[in-house]
């Protein structure tokens, strides 16, 4: 890689870090945003591999009841994880301008979600049987396809009704879980190799760095009227990825 591109590289991951410092989360996110349009979005999900997991071990590992929270959405980690390898032939594929605009489109679909004032309702616990691999199968499904961890799992985390830190701490478990499964597709379809995975080990440095200056910050700033820029951010970034994706 030029130059040119390491240092966008590294300013990406700073912000990303920054980002997920601030509001707890949009790491993946932003980096996948950013880089799919500078790189094929294959390549920036494997260089999201090493920071994503060791961030999100951060934020998983300071909660207050990992064991508890495993027993309580194992299905929908274990669906994460056979949606990932099934849904991954679209991001790994020669196709990357569909893999582009489906980038987009689930930046877009998330930006929404962020944006208006609807939310899931509670889900009863009885329910959680069915709709824990349900949602964790769809999510597989759009991490496999774009490289993003989000959708639908955090609108489903939020409504099982955990305490805040229990959120922080399933959020950290959720997306650990599906940068996990994501390499692994990855390599096996040949995109995780040595390259990257140093590429990737190096740009956990900036994100660390980013993550500990938003931590600072968090304090002096309002994180929600943050995620709202965030949210914002993101939809232009959609919107930019689908143009080019169907362009």
């Amino acid at each position: 890689m030029d130059p040119a591109l390491i240092a966008a590289i590294a300013a990406v991951f700073t912000l990303a870090g920054f980002v997920k410092g601030v509001i707890g989360l949009g790491l993946p996110t932003v980096a996948m945003g950013v880089l799919g349009s500078l790189m094929a979005p294959a390549a920036a999900a494997a260089l999201l591999v090493f920071p994503s997991v060791v961030t999100n071990i951060w934020q998983m590992a300071g909660g207050p009841g990992l064991p508890a929270l495993l027993r309580r959405l194992w299905p929908m980690l274990a669906g994460v994880c056979l949606g990932s390898w099934a849904g991954a032939g679209l991001l790994t594929g020669d196709n990357t301008r569909a893999a582009m605009a489906g980038l987009g489109a689930a930046l877009l679909a998330y930006a929404a979600i962020g944006l208006l004032p609807w939310k899931l309702p509670r889900i009863p616990p009885r329910h959680e049987g069915w709709a824990g691999p349900l949602t964790g199968a769809a999510t597989g499904l759009v991490t496999g396809a774009t490289g993003v961890f989000v959708i639908p799992a955090v609108p489903y985390l939020g409504a099982l009704g955990l305490t805040r830190d229990e959120l922080v701490q399933a959020l950290g478990l959720s997306f650990t879980v599906s940068t996990l499964a994501l390499a692994v597709a990855l390599g096996g379809a040949g995109v995780f190799n040595a390259d990257l995975a140093w590429g990737s080990l190096v740009a956990l440095i900036p994100a660390l760095v980013g993550m500990w200056l938003g931590t600072a910050l968090r304090r002096r700033v309002s994180p929600e009227a943050f995620r709202r820029w965030f949210f914002l951010g993101l939809l232009v970034l959609g919107v930019q990825l689908v143009a080019r994706g169907l362009g």
